[in-house]
């Protein structure tokens, strides 16, 4: 059973892979797009995943542990992605690199790929640390946990802006569409790893589920405000929008909110 649930788990980190391919599929219908819907996405993304980290997974820890437990996760949470963020610096590719990469440049690719995934991947299998044990809906003959679902959610609204991030640049070097899509899916892959892992390690030590949800809020919480949120900003700044951007992406982030109040109340 324990091998059913893990593949459970990498299932689910798979099909978030997946989602991520979503992200190209306008320039299937079309060549371009706006660059306020842009901005409107990732800042949906974050709102999205802020919501989860809040009310999913620090008040679960709080409710399984205490402050500090939950409180030293955040910060080993944080310091996960900031050091993943040094092992990549400097490792940028252009599109055209990453459309016609050799086997070695591939392997990096992978590795600067799997850095910058696997946290949201971790999060991922904290989140089912209960599968099967104790859930509210019952999927496969198995009990599914409402924060599984949760999170499953955020990471997946995450990666369809990711996979426009992706497409958008190599859209304009004229890589053909099938071959965008697989490289926005090729880039989340590294997700059911780090959810496998994950997974593993808070159902075989349950003592430190708290830490865990917080190391899971930690790392999301970094990304959105360090990562996606600047970036917003810069795309909308550059694209020359008013006031850089930032009525599109708090417009995004309150689209964000909104749909994880029902789904919380659903799965709560």
């Amino acid at each position: 059973m324990v091998g059913v649930e893990l593949g459970f788990v990498v299932a689910a980190g798979v099909f978030t892979a997946l989602v991520c391919g979503l992200g190209t599929l306008p320039f299937f219908f079309v060549d371009e797009i706006s660059d306020r819907l842009t901005v409107v996405a990732w800042g949906f993304a974050g709102g999205v995943m802020l919501f989860a980290s809040v009310f999913g997974f620090v008040f679960e820890g709080l409710a399984e542990g205490t402050l500090a437990e939950v409180g030293a996760g955040l910060l080993v949470g944080v310091l996960l992605v900031v050091v993943a963020g040094r092992l990549i610096a400097g490792h940028e590719f252009a599109p055209r690199e990453m459309a016609e990469a050799d086997f070695g440049k591939l392997v990096l690719i992978v590795g600067v790929l799997t850095v910058h995934s696997f946290p949201e991947g971790v999060a991922l299998g904290v989140a089912f640390a209960d599968l099967g044990v104790d859930g509210d809906l019952v999927i496969g003959g198995l009990a599914v946990p409402a924060l599984a679902v949760f999170i499953t959610v955020a990471v997946s609204a995450q990666n369809v802006p990711e996979g426009l991030a992706v497409a958008i640049p190599l859209k304009t070097f004229g890589v053909p569409n099938r071959r965008i899509f697989g490289w926005a899916v090729f880039s989340s892959l590294p997700q059911p790893l780090g959810a496998a892992v994950a997974y593993v390690f808070v159902t075989r030590a349950r003592e430190f589920l708290p830490f865990g949800f917080g190391l899971a809020a930690g790392a999301m919480i970094y990304l959105v405000l360090h990562d996606l949120f600047p970036d917003a900003l810069e795309h909308g700044h550059g694209a020359g929008l008013v006031d850089g951007g930032r009525s599109e992406l708090l417009a995004g982030i309150l689209l964000g909110v909104a749909l994880m109040l029902p789904v919380i109340w659903l799965t709560g």
